[in-house]
């Protein structure tokens, strides 16, 4: 159990960068396609099912939504990319805020990237993969969806994108997930422990 991660509370939903809560402590950024099932774990991993909205219509997220897990960490849920039915400007303006919250934020210390283990590896995860590259942003992977597969098929996935990632040049850690089935919650809280204990351990505090 990790009652950090069920004390989660929604902070405010931000447009922009002047809006967001102050760039202080430590932050961590869930990023994925529209439907890759991101709302879903966010609610999974803290236990409580209405925390990140959940919507039939792809790309619901359309600004960057803060939950406070005490004075000093945080997550965020990024603009989800892909699907959504909206105007190609619309989409232009999401990507825009994450680029400048991705640049600018400085007390992110981690990204969770979501993918639908029946689809990883997208344009956008790709995306998403090179710019932690970039940023040496410590990066986890679920592969969400998991109980869509069969335990060999969705092991199989989990295999050939860790070894898809496995030249890049700043490690990076995977794992399975299902929202439905309740599991890799435990991998997910002690990947969350460790992206916040690597800043806090840099910072040397």
């Amino acid at each position: 159990m990790n009652p950090l991660y069920y004390q989660a509370t929604f902070t405010n939903s931000s447009p922009s960068l002047r809006d967001t809560p102050p760039d202080v402590g430590l932050e961590i950024a869930f990023a994925g396609r529209s439907n890759a099932g991101k709302s879903s774990a966010i609610n999974t991993l803290t236990r409580q099912n209405g925390l990140a909205r959940i919507s039939k219509t792809p790309g619901r997220t359309q600004m960057l939504n803060f939950f406070n897990l005490n004075e000093q960490q945080r997550f965020v849920d990024l603009p989800g990319y892909g699907y959504a039915k909206v105007p190609l400007a619309v989409k232009k303006q999401w990507h825009q805020l994450m680029e400048t919250y991705l640049i600018k934020r400085k007390s992110l210390c981690g990204m969770i990237l979501v993918m639908d283990v029946r689809h990883p590896l997208t344009d956008f995860d790709w995306q998403m993969v090179e710019w932690s590259q970039h940023a040496e942003l410590p990066l986890h992977i679920i592969l969400t969806k998991a109980d869509k597969l069969n335990f060999g098929a969705a092991k199989n996935t989990l295999l050939q994108v860790e070894r898809e990632l496995s030249e890049l040049p700043t490690p990076l850690t995977l794992q399975l997930f299902s929202s439905l089935k309740k599991t890799g919650v435990d991998e997910i809280h002690a990947a969350l422990n460790r992206l916040f204990a690597a800043r806090s351990n840099n910072d040397g505090s």
